[in-house]
């Protein structure tokens, strides 16, 4: 059993056959995904995704935030919505959000009010937060940290290195763990993390549809491509695939508070 923790079902890409992709991963054993929001259009849209998912695929839960990316657009407004929206039953995390000082789409200033508000707004609804941390390893661990540890939540598509995630494990923080490490070249340190991280904090993720795995790479990725995430990773790790699958599972249960949110037979 398998959980892609991090996927954009949303994303204009999936228009016109999310449900298809659905049933595509639960035919592979991908039994659940996490619709994630990145402003507020794909927020709604993960929301109400979830309410109109076909019976006898994968189960669809959502998260809700605005990206550092829409920073820029970050105000009072914006944030009575999200806090609304983010109560729906199946909203299971708020995120992505974090710092991303590798573009310059929103000042950082807005960028960091941004994070800390909604970082607010979990701890104030009791859900886990999803992060993207890209060039802003220092400031973003300083806010983190201003909110007290254990933090619920993971580093989302993780690239950094091996120190890098320790920081976030001491924090509380899970890994999460894409189809870079699929990647080989260009993906050490990736590679490294997925070899060390304990592996009851470590979130398999496609973060569809960007990043798709070996042998897909290039393509548009989904969440039916995750299996060949948790090969590599067994592989790394010297453990059969399915031990993979089933701790990280786990994990993305435990993380998003669904044991009482599963279907039966789950």
């Amino acid at each position: 059993m398998l959980f892609d923790s991090h996927a954009h079902l949303n994303h204009p890409q999936f228009n016109h056959d999310w449900q298809d992709v659905l049933m595509r991963a639960k035919e592979v054993g991908v039994e659940m995904v996490l619709n994630v929001g990145y402003d507020m259009p794909s927020s709604e849209r993960a929301v109400s995704q979830c309410v109109e998912a076909p019976k006898g695929g994968a189960k669809l839960f959502a998260s809700v935030a605005i990206h550092p990316h829409d920073a820029k657009n970050w105000n009072e407004s914006v944030a009575s919505k999200l806090l609304k929206l983010a109560q729906h039953p199946l909203v299971v995390a708020i995120g992505e959000i974090g710092l991303d000082f590798h573009y310059d789409f929103s000042p950082p200033d807005a960028q960091v009010r941004a994070f800390a508000e909604q970082m607010e707004i979990a701890l104030q609804l009791n859900l886990p937060v999803i992060l993207h941390i890209r060039d802003a390893h220092r400031e973003a661990l300083e806010i983190v940290r201003g909110f007290g540890a254990p933090v619920r939540g993971v580093a989302h598509c993780f690239t950094g290195t091996w120190d890098e995630a320790k920081s976030w494990l001491d924090l509380g923080l899970s890994i999460g763990i894409t189809g870079i490490v699929t990647f080989n070249r260009k993906a050490e340190n990736v590679r490294e993390v997925a070899t060390k991280v304990p592996i009851d904090r470590m979130l398999l993720e496609t973060d569809a549809p960007y990043l798709a795995p070996v042998p897909y790479r290039g393509k548009r990725n989904e969440p039916a491509f995750l299996p060949f995430i948790a090969r590599t990773v067994a592989e790394l790790r010297a453990i059969a695939p399915e031990k993979v699958s089933e701790i990280t599972c786990q994990n993305a249960i435990a993380l998003f508070g669904l044991d009482g949110k599963l279907p039966s037979g789950l």
